[in-house]
């Protein structure tokens, strides 16, 4: 009978633990999609930077200081190379104060 409630209580704490690593999983797969859906705002926002001035090559001080951020946070999160080449050429531009 003892053996039974040790039984019972290990069955009962895996349960809980199988939960909890099933919970755990699931969070990780939607951070995922959501740092995805982040890196892609911010691929987007520098890209509507870069056509919106590569005629002129001049940038306002804000504009430059946000698409530095913007790169950076996109790098951080792993980010491919395809923006590198964009980024080099922004920041050889003027920078307006």
């Amino acid at each position: 009978m003892e053996y039974l409630k040790i039984a019972a209580t290990v069955i009962g704490y895996l349960t809980t633990i199988g939960g909890a690593v099933v919970l755990l999983w699931k969070c990780l797969r939607e951070q995922k999609k959501i740092r995805e859906g982040q890196k892609c705002q911010l691929r987007t926002a520098m890209l509507s930077t870069y056509h919106k001035n590569r005629d002129a090559r001049r940038l306002r001080q804000y504009e430059a200081e946000n698409f530095v951020m913007m790169y950076q946070a996109y790098k951080a999160m792993g980010g491919n190379s395809f923006i590198d080449e964009i980024y080099e050429h922004v920041t050889k531009w003027d920078v307006e104060t």
